[in-house]
């Protein structure tokens, strides 16, 4: 029969330890995210129903950015084990300067909206990082200021060609003035997506006041407190608009752009230029030779062409054809440091996070998008480990395999 006792204080005390309770709410919730769905589970308990969706939704059916995130899932990695894996290097050159992590955070839209700190709040957590912060041509920021709150860091500027050319490349000159490296040319918009969760929800900027929208902030005080009390939304290189967001994008962005357009675009800029939206390997080809800088295989995070292609299957194919004439990066789809480490196994010189780096925002501002930046370097690092590299360099496609879902018929 099992013997039993008493059991004695001394035995009890090294169980009693107590962690001693964290009364900031924020760094509270924030710590206990382990990853990224965890950030996007807080940010949606914390945002009103019409932002959320603005940065969650895709286009029609959603089919592009399901199946973006389901080709980071299908993939197998190929450990090597007795390595000696006690230092980690996570950063290399990219563009010409170093980065400490293969990322960088993409150019979102309108995204005092999804939390008032906005793009400062990036531009700050980069600069922190030692990653490129980028501002969009939506973004709700100035040029200038997000210069300022990033002085020494990389700042990317993010280019829509609109239908007014001059207003186009006045935001070009402005960027170069403000010591921005680099251009981000977005190719992929010639017209709006059609994002039905927006239509939906009636989502107009600035948000209105509806009966709905009332209902959905009752459990959601903070955000309207920080919306109502902060400067109001604007764009910082448009006029305010008060309608929605697909029409403001039909009345802007220039459907006759073409590559002699792009060529033009390129003698106006100083720096580096990175055509972004590349989505089959005939156009990386042209891209190459027309001399770009590096390419974003992305196809909008799925908010433009439905069932467009998949950037991760597209990216060993572009980096075989092109990779020894530019830099190949990519977005879309990545939820973990794992992506990312898959991408750069496969030949990806570099990723951008849009979504992830929004759930940080939405979950708890500066401090949020530090925790999404955390969050996806402690995996980079850890998921290298484990398969016994030490640097981005000894990543190669022998520790990746994409397991097949969708094959083309024959």
């Amino acid at each position: 029969m099992t013997q039993r006792r008493v059991p004695k204080v001394r035995d009890l005390a090294p169980l009693m330890q107590f962690k001693t309770p964290e009364l900031n709410a924020r760094k509270r919730r924030l710590d206990a995210a382990l990853t990224i769905a965890d950030l996007r589970t807080i940010a949606r308990r914390r945002t009103p129903k019409a932002a959320f969706d603005y940065t969650e939704g895709a286009a029609e059916a959603e089919l592009s950015l399901a199946r973006a995130r389901q080709a980071f899932e299908d993939i197998e990695f190929h450990p090597s084990i007795l390595r000696d894996v006690s230092k980690v290097t996570t950063g290399w050159d990219v563009l010409g300067a170093p980065v400490s992590q293969p990322f960088g955070i993409a150019p979102t839209g309108f995204t005092r909206m999804m939390q008032t700190e906005g793009e400062i709040a990036g531009a700050h957590a980069a600069a922190r990082a030692g990653i490129p912060f980028s501002l969009s041509t939506m973004g709700t920021c100035s040029i200038e200021d997000v210069k300022a709150a990033n002085p020494l860091g990389r700042n990317w500027f993010q280019l829509y060609m609109w239908k007014d050319r001059d207003r186009s490349m006045a935001l070009v000159e402005r960027a170069a003035k403000a010591g921005y490296d680099t251009l981000i040319v977005t190719v992929d918009v010639p017209v709006a997506g059609a994002r039905l969760r927006d239509k939906r929800n009636g989502m107009s900027i600035p948000p209105a006041l509806t009966p709905g929208t009332v209902l959905n902030a009752l459990p959601r005080p903070a955000w309207w407190i920080d919306f109502l009390t902060t400067e109001p939304l604007a764009f910082a290189s448009i006029d305010r608009w008060s309608g929605t967001v697909a029409e403001l994008l039909d009345t802007m962005f220039d459907p006759t752009v073409t590559y002699e357009d792009l060529a033009w675009i390129r003698t106006q800029w100083p720096g580096k230029v990175v055509v972004k939206g590349v989505q089959n390997l005939d156009d990386a080809r042209r891209l190459a030779a027309a001399g770009v800088d590096a390419i974003i295989l992305s196809n909008h995070g799925g908010r433009q062409l439905d069932r467009a292609p998949i950037p991760f299957h597209l990216l060993p194919s572009v980096v075989r054809e092109v990779g020894a004439d530019l830099e190949v990066h990519l977005d879309t789809g990545i939820m973990s440091g794992a992506d990312i480490v898959a991408a750069v196994a496969l030949g990806a010189r570099f990723t951008l996070i849009g979504r992830a780096y929004l759930y940080g925002l939405m979950a708890g501002g500066e401090a949020g998008v530090n925790r999404a930046i955390d969050i996806l370097s402690e995996q980079i690092a850890r998921t290298m480990r484990l398969l016994g590299v030490t640097s981005l360099e000894e990543l190669t496609p022998a520790h990746v395999t994409q397991l097949a879902r969708l094959v083309p018929l024959t």
